[in-house]
């Protein structure tokens, strides 16, 4: 049975049970590890910016590691605040009075 047939004929549950969702079913990739992509990304951030910004070239490594510790240390911060909401902050408002 081709493609065409099989979806004509309304066998698409079958198909849509194989896509992947990217906003309901992340990537698995590294389950346990995944926040260590934090540094790299900050790193590639902070070297793209500061290519256009820095006012020398001698300036650009020290702003980017600057930089760098910048964004991983709000991510920190950013991701202590949010967990202390979903885990202290939710219940006490979802219990109500």
């Amino acid at each position: 049975m081709t493609l065409v047939v099989w979806l004509a004929s309304g066998q698409t549950g079958a198909l849509l049970a194989l896509a992947w969702r990217p906003v309901l079913d992340p990537a698995p990739v590294g389950a346990r590890l995944w926040w260590l992509l934090l540094a790299p990304m900050a790193l590639g951030v902070a070297m793209a910016y500061k290519a256009v910004r820095a006012p020398t070239p001698r300036a650009w490594a020290r702003q980017t590691l600057v930089m760098t510790a910048q964004i991983i240390v709000g991510m920190t911060l950013a991701a202590a605040a949010l967990h202390a909401v979903v885990e202290w902050a939710a219940p006490v408002l979802a219990a109500g009075p």
